[in-house]
């Protein structure tokens, strides 16, 4: 189905809401690699561009704008760590926001989806790929520049410490966070809301100033995810 009008979103900088020849709306980003696909998702030709569908059912992200996060801080030329890039759906969407003068440093602990995120990023080559344990930031630090923001998506437990330990190698003072919360891969044994109020106790302690806070169903249950802004003289190091 062929779009009938693209506008950049009033609010969301480098987000694009696509109205289709039924009446319908879509997110997308403009593609950066023109023709690449990265998780099969729909491409939209307009004009002189080529926009991407942002699927909520396959990036927090995209289901969080959709959920009402009160500001997309993500801009054109950041500078971003990645923690828990894997095969990099999310990630592509973010590369196109930032463009060529962006840089994301991807983090990624398990070889099997590293493989599957360098042939995305031979094409997107303001990704760098990093091999790495995310719970070690300095066994990376070499590797990575100070950042304008952290987006974390990280399926192991203390998920809020790991995020505050990075922030202090790396995260410039007022950068911002998005942190996509697993309540479940946290601790199977606490109710969501408990996880989230826990997670979010660490992050203040960490130097964070949360801004706000939304639930992902349905496009992800039991997910939240936290945007909040980083205070090196509140404990950031």
């Amino acid at each position: 189905m062929e779009p009938v009008k693209v506008e950049e979103h009033a609010k969301w900088k480098g987000v694009y809401v696509v109205e289709l020849e039924d009446g319908s709306l879509r997110i997308a980003t403009k593609n950066l690699v023109p023709g690449q696909r990265v998780y099969g998702e729909r491409l939209y030709r307009f004009g002189e561009d080529e926009y991407r569908e942002w699927n909520a059912y396959r990036s927090k992200l995209a289901a969080a704008l959709l959920k009402g996060l009160e500001e997309m801080p993500i801009r054109k030329g950041d500078k971003i760590l990645y923690l828990g890039i894997a095969s990099g759906t999310t990630a592509s969407h973010v590369s196109d926001i930032i463009g060529w003068e962006g840089r994301i440093y991807g983090v990624e602990f398990a070889p099997r989806v590293m493989r599957d995120l360098l042939i995305v990023v031979s094409e997107r080559r303001n990704i760098n790929p990093i091999l790495a344990d995310a719970r070690f930031p300095e066994k990376y630090r070499h590797l990575v520049e100070a950042v304008d923001g952290v987006y974390a998506d990280i399926a192991q437990p203390e998920q809020a410490i790991v995020v505050v330990r990075n922030a202090r190698f790396f995260l410039r003072d007022k950068g911002y966070l998005l942190l996509a919360i697993k309540a479940r891969s946290i601790d199977v044994t606490l109710e969501p809301s408990e996880v989230y109020k826990r997670e979010i106790d660490t992050l203040v302690k960490g130097g964070f100033e949360i801004r706000d806070v939304v639930h992902l169903d349905p496009f992800d249950r039991d997910h939240a995810m936290i945007y909040a802004r980083f205070r090196r003289e509140q404990g950031g190091g």
